[in-house]
């Protein structure tokens, strides 16, 4: 039978929020229900209510999330009812010309769910990200649930399925950060400060934390970083070149997704260093560098997308770094609200009060 439940749905650009009855079908062919146990509130969340990703409101929000399956439709052998998951918004699809040269963590086709859930009235809903998680069940294609170790708490794993990954990933899989390496990070909230902690999972041994905010700098030591920098108070460039020899980072990510952070980053670089942007600009950026220092600085320009993972792959492997107490994705975790409670938490991650408020079900 359907489901009716509570859900959190942004109906118009820039209005606040609201608990809303949503209306979830039984799974169809390829889909699952999830029952939702936790959901970070990611500010791509509040770039879909404030229309920064498309006008197809009205949004049901959330996507970083974990939960168990309720069931299964047609088809589905990846996952069983009662299987403990994280979501993600990347379900491979395994045929595309990424898949068909190994290179699944850049599939080019990704799928949501076909079938949409709707308000009471019957108005379709536009799930954030294929998944739509700031609610008590969700419907998802089968491939957006990854199986982890249910020993990890919700509040912790679901952070994997969007900003924590995105951040991990940008230094280990984009940035192929590695032993000995030099690492700037400019914007340390959530995302750069996973970045931070990817490079220090990776043996960086010199991870330089560039922010305007203090609270976000003392965050980033302990996720790691060796230096800090405050970019309102010194050149993030100079200071970045003064702390390593004069020559720049072996690796830059640039976690905040503005044109000036991106002309630090890649002048912050050493002669064939990497850029990494994992930061999200708006459609109306542009950057503008010499062409001359493109070239003469060699090296590699990159962005990341969802850190380059591969869901099957990464979620379990960092889920037992963090069981075996080596992840600190509890860290992350400034604080547990309610479905009600959405609104607020968008106002205190715009005031940069928070890492993530995790909704728990």
């Amino acid at each position: 039978m359907p489901y009716t439940v509570q859900g959190v749905v942004a109906r118009g650009k820039g209005e606040p929020v609201s608990l809303e009855t949503v209306h979830v079908p039984d799974p169809g062919p390829g889909e699952a229900v999830v029952n939702i146990q936790a959901c970070g509130v990611c500010h791509t969340d509040l770039h879909y209510r404030e229309g920064g990703i498309n006008d197809e409101f009205p949004f049901l929000l959330g996507h970083e999330a974990a939960g168990t399956v309720e069931a299964v439709g047609e088809g589905v052998t990846d996952v069983a009812p009662g299987d403990y998951v994280i979501l993600n918004w990347r379900a491979v699809c395994g045929q595309c010309r990424a898949c068909r040269r190994g290179r699944p963590w850049y599939c080019f086709s990704t799928h949501n769910a076909t079938q949409r859930m709707t308000l009471e009235d019957g108005t379709p809903l536009s799930p954030a990200l294929g998944i739509g998680a700031f609610i008590e069940k969700t419907l998802v294609a089968a491939g957006q649930c990854t199986k982890v170790d249910p020993a990890a708490p919700a509040t912790a794993a679901g952070l994997l399925g969007c900003g924590v990954m995105a951040g991990i990933g940008a230094a280990i899989n984009t940035g192929g950060v590695t032993r000995g390496d030099s690492v700037a990070v400019i914007g340390v909230g959530g995302v750069g400060g996973a970045a931070v902690h990817g490079a220090h999972l990776a043996g960086a041994t010199k991870i330089i934390a560039v922010d305007i905010d203090d609270r976000k700098l003392a965050w980033a030591k302990e996720f790691g970083a060796t230096h800090t920098v405050n970019s309102r108070e010194s050149d993030p460039v100079e200071a970045i070149k003064e702390l390593t020899g004069g020559d720049g980072a072996d690796v830059v990510i640039e976690a905040v997704g503005r044109p000036e952070t991106y002309r630090q980053a890649f002048y912050a670089r050493d002669l064939a260093g990497t850029v990494v942007l994992v930061g999200v600009p708006t459609p109306e950026m542009t950057v503008e560098l010499p062409l001359l220092d493109v070239f003469g600085r060699g090296g590699a320009l990159k962005s990341s997308w969802y850190g380059d993972c591969l869901p099957s792959r990464d979620f379990p492997l960092l889920i037992d770094l963090y069981l075996q107490g080596r992840l600190n994705l509890d860290g992350f975790v400034s604080e547990t609200i309610g479905l009600g409670d959405v609104e607020e938490a968008f106002a205190k991650m715009h005031r940069g009060e928070v890492l993530r408020s995790v909704v728990v079900l």
